[in-house]
């Protein structure tokens, strides 16, 4: 199946602690179902101290469920769908405002 969110992509949450926040999308993990959103489900790791990084908590991301994200269409959620343009090239198009994403 292709790939309906993306790298990069704009998402709003759907459900959760952090419904209706915006952010980016920084990895899409496609056999776990998952996606890494920018400033979502932060939590705190205790690290251990390496030669190369500092130990201590940190905070960090963690992954949220795909079903829980959709993508933002002019700040609102929108579900995708996939158009064949005239040229052949197959691209992603926004359901609610019909705007073409790639390209």
């Amino acid at each position: 199946m292709a790939a309906r969110i993306k790298k990069g992509d704009k998402v709003v949450v759907l459900s959760g602690k952090y419904r209706g926040i915006e952010g980016e999308v920084l990895q899409v993990m496609p056999k776990e179902s998952r996606v890494l959103v920018r400033g979502v489900n932060v939590v705190k790791k205790h690290q251990r101290q390496t030669p190369q990084e500092r130990g201590g908590i940190i905070t960090r991301e963690a992954p949220l469920h795909i079903s829980k994200v959709a993508f933002s269409a002019g700040g609102k959620p929108s579900r995708i769908g996939f158009k064949t343009l005239d040229d052949g090239r197959k691209v992603r198009v926004a359901k609610k405002t019909g705007e073409t994403i790639d390209g």
